[in-house]
């Protein structure tokens, strides 16, 4: 008689075994530490975790080894394996590769974490930090993994951020249906593309399915970060130029083009602040010599002989962007005796990107436009 092959459970003993042997690397990878035991779980033992670690007959911290897991599923896991937790031992998961997003996932819950890459946080309150991050984690196949850097995907993501859309319950079909009622002509993402950004938002925890058959974003701040990193702010053509007009003749001769352009049928999400000149209206904190524009391509040559401006390799006081897409045009925020802002999560993204005091300019846009309208889905 054939004899049952059980495979999950083979692929799961292996990585406990790995797991358990870079664990002891990297205890014994410091010095002061090099009297505690590591005990893993036998056939006959009752341990009820897969590894325990600690100074003598003392537990420091009990080790769970899971083969995969996904941030969607921890919180629920993390809860149920509380119980069984021993006095006062750290939790602690460990999986062949660790997520960015699980890391976070399991600092917030007070785990520890580590991966066969070596990157860890092992924390004794007060007492010990074991830290190791940077190390090329594990591969693992990504068919089923949705690209938030294409321009498709992120049309999706600004819709789910969007502040103005802050809280709102969507379905699928009402992602795509929302950008065929829009007033610009973004293209809509298809029904496939949804299914699939929805699924992988779903996996790391970043939205919610409600008992109304529909979803919300959960944590929008953990999703902003995480589309932060795949955003590719390099696919849009950057142009330099001088004018000298001064500032406030630059803004209002773009507010007479974007009067104009509203008067044409054909002609809508086309001109905007961008990245520092949109943050310096949106949350003012910043000051730099420079106008930032996303221009569409057709109209760039118009816009830029109403500026007076020359193209220049360096002393710029004009930055023009041609988009790869016109997702950034996406709930332009619009203002009376101004040209219209990009929307603040662009804006934010946009800052990430742009060099400088970037990063100071978004985290006021953070503060003063998202935050505020997020608090009551933050988790």
């Amino acid at each position: 008689m054939n004899k049952p092959v059980f495979v999950n459970t083979t692929t799961t003993l292996q990585a406990e075994k790995e797991l358990a042997e870079k664990l002891r690397e990297l205890i014994q990878g410091v010095r002061w530490l090099q009297n505690w035991k590591i005990q893993s779980k036998s056939f006959d033992s009752d341990m009820k975790w897969d590894i325990a670690v600690g100074p003598g007959d003392r537990t420091a911290f009990v080790v769970e080894c899971k083969a995969q897991l996904a941030p969607s599923q921890f919180l629920q896991f993390a809860q149920r394996r509380r119980q069984s937790v021993l006095d006062d031992a750290v939790p602690v998961l460990a999986m062949p590769r660790i997520s960015e997003r699980m890391a976070e996932l399991c600092q917030a819950e007070g785990w520890g974490w580590f991966d066969l890459a070596g990157n860890c946080h092992l924390e004794i309150p007060g007492t010990l930090l074991l830290e190791r991050i940077g190390h090329e984690p594990a591969p693992i196949a990504k068919s089923n993994e949705a690209n938030l850097g294409t321009p498709e995907s992120g049309r999706v993501v600004r819709a789910l951020l969007a502040p103005e859309n802050a809280g709102r319950l969507w379905t699928q079909r009402a992602v795509v249906d929302h950008f065929h009622s829009l007033p610009l002509p973004i293209p809509s993402p298809s029904l496939a593309l949804v299914n699939k950004v929805v699924q992988y938002l779903r996996d790391q925890a970043l939205i919610e399915t409600l008992p109304q058959k529909g979803f919300r974003v959960s944590d929008p701040a953990a999703l902003l970060q995480l589309w932060t990193k795949l955003y590719r702010f390099g696919r849009h053509i950057r142009r330099r130029y001088f004018t000298l007009l001064r500032d406030q003749a630059i803004a209002q001769r773009l507010l007479d083009i974007q009067v104009f352009l509203d008067l044409e049928a054909s002609a809508h999400a086309c001109l905007a602040f961008c990245a520092f000149s949109a943050a310096n209206l949106q949350a003012p904190n910043v000051r730099q010599p420079r106008t930032w524009l996303f221009v569409a391509p057709e109209f760039e040559s118009a816009v830029i002989a109403r500026l007076e401006a020359s193209p220049v390799d360096t002393g710029d006081n004009l930055v023009v962007l041609t988009p790869d897409d016109l997702g950034v045009f996406y709930g332009l925020e619009r203002r009376s005796n101004s040209l219209a802002c990009t929307n603040p999560v662009q804006t934010y993204v946009d800052l990430r990107h742009a060099g400088g005091r970037g990063d100071e300019a978004a985290e006021a846009v953070f503060l003063q436009c998202l935050k505020p309208r997020w608090s009551g889905i933050q988790r």
